[in-house]
């Protein structure tokens, strides 16, 4: 029997509707490079260059005492996130691959960094465990988006455990809440509080990975996946810092009438659902569907994720 969860759609053609349909059945899709995530590619590596002032950024790392390294990402990153270029590139991006720019909402483009030989691995450039972002207080109608400002390799791309899409893993979700999370990140910026304080829902149990999932895509293209998908990032022993991008996407419907993913084993608290604006106007969410998603604790601004 063909096991559905491992079925890659390549450039394909299938209307929105279809692919979210897919998408929360555990498929993935791959999209060749395309010219609004080039641009969006091309806005990112200016901002990497100039930051690093002439350093090759995927060597930068062999250069530069670890403090100064990580205070570098801490400004750029934020820049980078809060960018109107890229808020403007983000709308086409969504047009291109045939979102409904009326219906999708989307969380700001985050870049991300992963560095070689454990240089630098928590805080600004941690690199993510096995993990589902619903247990990060993620919709179950969340869409993923990513992919590489600089080539990839096996040693530093992404992975994906396709046989956990359906299989319960003990994990640490129960008892994180991402408002509480975001007011301690808010602690950590301003001295008041430890990073080694903050507990990540992580798996349990080990994971098997005789059936992972690599994936190595080009520059200028996307995985798309379900935020559901079990997956993390490798750890990273290519001799290169790894910088990509990611977003999230929530459909206006799907996010109304709680259409999704199923829930395996999500025991958390929360709701990012007021990360995502629209395309346009970017404003958040209606506020009815805001709060059907809430469960009653303590909402402090948008969630702090870098």
């Amino acid at each position: 029997m063909l096991n559905a969860k491992n079925i890659l759609y390549l450039d394909s053609a299938h209307a929105d509707d279809e692919r979210r349909q897919n998408l929360y059945r555990g498929h993935l899709y791959l999209y060749s490079p395309r010219k609004p995530v080039l641009d969006l590619v091309t806005l990112a590596r200016q901002m990497i260059e100039d930051a690093f002032g002439g350093r090759n950024p995927e060597l930068a790392q062999y250069e530069m005492d670890v403090q100064a390294y990580e205070a570098l990402l801490n400004d750029l990153k934020p820049r980078f996130v809060n960018s109107p270029e890229g808020k403007r590139i983000m709308r086409d991006i969504l047009a291109d691959v045939g979102c409904d720019v009326e219906k999708t909402y989307f969380d700001l483009p985050r870049m991300r960094t992963s560095t070689s030989d454990n240089y630098l691995t928590t805080g600004i450039a941690y690199a993510f465990d096995a993990h589902r972002d619903t247990w990060f207080s993620g919709p179950l109608c969340q869409i993923n988006w990513w992919f590489p400002i600089y080539d990839v390799s096996p040693q530093n791309a992404m992975v994906f455990y396709p046989d956990y899409y359906s299989r319960h893993v003990e994990n640490g979700s129960k008892g994180y809440n991402c408002h509480e999370w975001n007011q301690r990140s808010r602690l950590i910026a301003q001295g008041l509080a430890q990073e080694n304080g903050r507990k990540r829902p992580l798996p349990l149990e080990p994971i098997d990975d005789s059936n992972e999932m690599v994936i190595i895509p080009p520059v200028g293209s996307m995985i798309v996946f379900s935020g559901t998908h079990l997956h993390a990032s490798i750890p990273n022993h290519s001799g290169k810092t790894r910088f990509s991008i990611d977003f999230r996407t929530v459909h206006l419907d799907d996010a109304r009438h709680h259409i999704g993913a199923p829930n395996i084993d999500n025991y958390c608290t929360g709701t990012i659902m007021r990360d995502f604006i629209h395309p346009t106007t970017h404003q958040l969410l209606p506020q009815d569907i805001i709060l059907s998603y809430e469960d009653g604790t303590p909402v402090v601004g948008q969630s702090v994720r870098v």
